[in-house]
């Protein structure tokens, strides 16, 4: 059994302007960081093998824990095409019709030029199949893109309608990936403030 426990980064200036991120490479803000700072990993993680998106929000994140993450291209957010920078509540820039029919379709939601979900499920894969092979826990932080993608992967959720259950962003979340790398919830929403 080998054991995946993902994070999202701290906040962006963008995450408190509620803009789309994507794969623009968008540093924490102060806030961001002060609360990096504060936060801690289970004690149980101690020896894990760190890993990261490249983007320097995640990878200043894993600094600020203590980490030494090794930068990990498949935990880049999901991209968002031309939509990234923007706010979803735009209405001028994105009709809440298009947007509405785009979120319908769940695991293929895609924004216009960018990647859906069930893409990223597919670039996870082989990262999620290393691990198992290698039988190394691996403590992971990325964006809440990538979670979902996880996530609805073990949960078999089709990304339509509410999850199945609560997913809390400033928290940690633990997976087990069998021996095939298909992951299965061990535990959620696991606290990471001081």
């Amino acid at each position: 059994m080998t054991r995946l426990l993902v994070l999202r980064h701290a906040p962006t200036a963008w995450n408190t302007e509620r803009r789309i991120q994507g794969r623009a490479d968008i540093p924490l803000s102060e806030a961001g960081r002060a609360a990096a700072a504060q936060w801690r990993l289970p004690e149980w993680t101690a020896g894990w093998q760190a890993l990261a998106s490249p983007l320097c929000r995640a990878l200043e994140t894993a600094r600020l824990l203590g980490l030494d993450p090794a930068p990990e291209p498949a935990l880049t957010e999901l991209h968002w095409g031309e939509w990234e920078g923007l706010r979803l509540s735009d209405k001028t820039r994105i009709d809440p019709a298009e947007l509405a029919r785009r979120e319908a379709l769940g695991l293929d939601f895609r924004a216009p030029g960018g990647e859906s979900y069930r893409e990223l499920q597919a670039r996870l894969a082989p990262l999620l199949a290393r691990l198992a092979a290698a039988k190394r826990d691996t403590v992971a932080v990325c964006h809440r893109g990538v979670i979902l993608a996880l996530y609805a992967l073990a949960a078999d959720w089709t990304m339509i309608g509410d999850a199945p259950d609560g997913l809390q962003w400033g928290c940690a979340h633990l997976f087990r990936l069998d021996s095939t790398g298909a992951p299965v919830i061990e535990r959620l929403n696991i606290p990471v403030a001081a």
